[in-house]
């Protein structure tokens, strides 16, 4: 899609869609059930008012991720990237403010339900991520958006997450560009307006390269016939590994729900 003659970064810095993480159990497994069985898992999850159940989440999703053979290296760094942000709520949550006698009328109060529902939303957060990392990221990306089509999912919304894929490393490769640039002309940031100034300027320049990028991109995508849909070339094949796949997951599905239902929580 873009002019063979122009300076592009070296192939290994962009995508490929047909990388996985891991290629063991997990990832022979059909995709179209692997997505049907994360999408009832994360809708379960989510809904879930108690500690419990996205406890025994962790504890399935952990399960999985040994079950995938992902490597502990890998399953780290992902797995730290995903708690830096519930560690922000660790740190506001408990915290109420409320209007009182204090600085400007306001006082800052301890609340601990607050610390309950981070507890609750780690749980939740890392019991999704874990199932997600085991499940999707054991296939590549081609085969998940390719699941999806078969699922009937709406083709626009497929094509505009594979764009959005694929793309979005492209665009990290135009920012990284813009921030080399930067440096050889000695930009150092600090707090101050020119520093503000800078970066608005290059989100700015951001901003219009990917609109003009696009652009482009759809007029080459034109050219060779696009009409808005990808046509799907090959098919999966069901095996008995899926059946007993989908079996137990429905189990274990059903389980969780009946345990939701019950009402049963620690406390």
């Amino acid at each position: 899609m873009s002019n063979a003659n122009s300076k592009a970064p070296s192939r290994g810095l962009l995508p490929s869609l047909d990388n996985a993480l891991s290629p063991g159990p997990v990832g022979r497994l059909d995709p179209r059930a692997k997505v049907v069985v994360v999408f009832i898992y994360s809708l379960q999850m989510a809904l879930a008012h108690s500690p419990l159940m996205p406890a025994l989440g962790v504890l399935l999703g952990l399960a999985l991720v040994g079950w995938a053979r992902l490597g502990w290296r890998l399953f780290l760094s992902r797995l730290v990237a995903v708690n830096l942000f519930t560690a922000f709520l660790w740190l506001f949550m408990p915290w109420q403010l409320s209007l009182g006698h204090g600085f400007l009328g306001l006082s800052l109060t301890y609340n601990p339900s607050g610390l309950s529902l981070a507890f609750l939303i780690t749980l939740k957060a890392n019991a999704i991520f874990l199932a997600l990392l085991a499940l999707l990221g054991s296939s590549p990306v081609k085969d998940i958006f390719h699941a999806m089509a078969h699922l009937r999912v709406p083709s626009k919304l497929v094509t505009m997450f594979l764009l959005f894929y694929r793309y979005l490393h492209v665009m990290r490769q135009e920012y990284l560009r813009l921030r080399q640039a930067m440096q050889v002309r000695c930009f150092q940031p600090a707090s101050n307006m020119h520093t503000y100034r800078t970066y608005a300027q290059l989100t700015g320049i951001l901003l219009i390269r990917s609109l003009d990028r696009s652009e482009r991109v759809y007029q080459a995508m034109l050219c060779r016939g696009f009409s808005g849909t990808f046509w799907l070339l090959d098919h999966f094949t069901w095996r008995r590994a899926d059946t007993w796949f989908c079996l137990i997951s429905g189990g274990v599905l059903i389980a969780l729900a009946l345990l939701q239902w019950s009402g049963i929580s620690w406390r």
